[in-house]
């Protein structure tokens, strides 16, 4: 017996069986031997790559990949009777060179879904998948859970963008089972996964100790369209992202990376990118409830602080923050609120919502068309001003960070009656970026950095081959460079990763692209030097 969770307080178990089912079980599928023709029964096929066999003196359903990549979905769907608490879905299956494609779940699989009056999934238990070929037909089962609500059931085997292969079914039965065993295994293993969470927790321990408060840097403020220390002194932030940890809960030598660009590059300032997930140790590989993820964010804070450096912490979200993520700055602040050398970035990359929605929140409405073509869907959004507010309210002064619109790049709607309000913090810096495709960068910048502080979150040039030989010339990043020097604007550049572009590395031996992170090191040790001769 394997079980799997999920949430939606939902269990489901492979290949384990009660008398209840074998003995007298009413089958609800009576067509799930495909003993009839399709076009008499509830199995809705697509156009192509899926088709009833009949071979071997048997019909059953074959699902093939035609085209490598695409989908290839059965539906049968029914509406489940409200006494209904539980299921067990029954099926024989033989499957023959099933080749994974570029995700982790590109593979064949029997999927359930569970859907309400409206048709949004409300449940969906883990499915049984397959991989590479079977030896013959074989038999699964699944049990799992009926929330109270649910309106229709659909079970949907499918080959999902799998690279090739054949994926054979047939018997499908399904009956009504009890649901106090599984509610009782449920809470079982629930509680023994929370035992081990904590266990695993414990012994996460600091990398980097805190510094002392005499050691620490000064903390900042917003003065103007300036950040400045509390005795006044201006001070100007350059360095880099430092990036991972919003694709991956461990990171990619995080810590290490961050020692080099300030000790042998000279940085200031690093941006850490996070993912609300991980931080809430949701992710598919962590087991300690986020414990390491939060203290590997932490020992990034410390170690900045010892070399006298500063973070931004950068929660590194897309079109538009929910409530989820004010719980998130909420959960942030509480950790690192008020530490010197720390400031928050509230959100990464807001976009296709008005200036009203950007600040106080409310339907973004339809967004246009993803690179899937399916139009992006309306949220109910939490405004810049709500996030600002939660990290307020958790008693944290950290200077904030709200980057634009159009991806974090327009500022035109600070600069026109949009602008936040802190009356109890440490002030609000606007952030934007510099690409090669950003229309009017130097404008846009400078009409902006005249009426309120602005940050350079992400600075980036372009690189015109692989080849480090044939990269795009040094001018033009030196030319960006050297206009922000001019006018004293901070900014972290994209990226300190050597497969993350534009990148900055060449490698893990912190080789400095020719067409990137050369100029980049340049400027900011020249900044080293000038320092020093002062």
């Amino acid at each position: 017996m394997i079980p799997f969770f999920r949430c939606f307080c939902l269990v489901v178990f492979f290949g384990f069986s009660w008398g209840y089912a074998e003995n007298g079980g009413v089958n609800l599928l009576s067509d799930g031997d495909f003993e009839h023709p399709v076009e008499g029964t509830a199995w809705k096929l697509p156009g192509k790559g899926a088709e009833i066999v009949d071979a071997e003196g048997n019909r059953f359903l074959r699902l093939t990949v035609e085209e490598p990549k695409e989908a290839v979905i059965v539906v049968r769907g029914f509406e489940p009777d409200p006494s209904h608490e539980a299921y067990r879905l029954r099926f024989r299956v033989r499957y023959h060179d099933i080749r994974r494609g570029a995700k982790q779940w590109h593979d064949g699989r029997v999927i359930v879904d569970i859907k309400n009056n409206e048709g949004k999934k409300v449940a969906s238990p883990s499915p049984p998948y397959f991989k590479k070929s079977s030896d013959g037909w074989g038999e699964r089962t699944m049990d799992f859970l009926v929330p109270k609500g649910a309106a229709r059931v659909e079970i949907l085997p499918a080959l999902l963008h799998a690279n090739g292969g054949t994926l054979d079914l047939d018997d499908f039965r399904l009956s009504p089972i009890p649901a106090a065993p599984l509610i009782a295994k449920q809470k079982a293993e629930a509680a023994r996964r929370a035992e081990e969470t904590a266990r695993r927790a414990a012994r996460v321990k600091p990398q980097v100790p805190r510094p002392s408060p005499e050691a620490m840097p000064p903390p900042l403020r917003v003065v103007g369209t300036g950040i400045r220390t509390d005795s006044g002194e201006t001070v100007r932030l350059r360095g880099v992202a430092v990036p991972s940890l919003e694709w991956v809960s461990n990171g990619e030598h995080i810590l290490r990376s961050i020692r080099v660009v300030i000790t042998e590059w000279n940085a200031n300032c690093i941006r850490l990118p996070l993912r609300r997930r991980f931080w809430e140790g949701r992710g598919p590989y962590q087991r300690d409830g986020g414990a390491g993820y939060r203290q590997r964010v932490e020992d990034a804070a410390n170690l900045c602080a010892t070399h006298g450096a500063y973070l931004i912490v950068d929660l590194h979200g897309f079109r538009a923050p929910r409530e989820a993520d004010a719980a998130f700055w909420t959960a942030v602040a509480e950790r690192l609120g008020n530490h010197p050398a720390v400031l928050f970035e509230l959100f990464n990359a807001p976009h296709d919502m008005s200036w009203a929605v950007w600040r106080n929140g409310g339907a973004t409405g339809i967004g246009p068309p993803d690179e899937y073509g399916k139009p992006l869907p309306d949220i109910q959004a939490v405004g810049m001003q709500g996030l600002l507010e939660a990290v307020r309210a958790a008693g944290a002064e950290n200077i904030v960070i709200a980057n634009g619109l159009s991806g974090g790049y327009d500022l035109a709607g600070v600069l026109d009656g949009h602008a936040l309000e802190d009356p109890g913090g440490r002030g609000v810096v606007y952030g934007t970026r510099i690409y090669p495709r950003m229309a009017d960068w130097k404008g846009l910048i400078t009409r902006a950095a005249e009426a309120v502080p602005v940050f350079i979150t992400e600075v980036g040039v372009a690189e015109s081959s692989s080849d480090p030989a044939e990269e795009t010339p040094v001018l033009e990043a030196s030319e960006v460079l050297e206009w922000l020097e001019v006018r004293e604007i901070p900014w972290t550049a994209w990226c300190f990763h050597p497969k993350a572009g534009p990148r900055l590395l060449l490698d893990w031996e912190y080789t400095p692209t020719t067409f990137w992170g050369a100029p980049v090191k340049a400027a900011l040790r020249g900044n080293a030097r000038e320092r020093d001769e002062e």
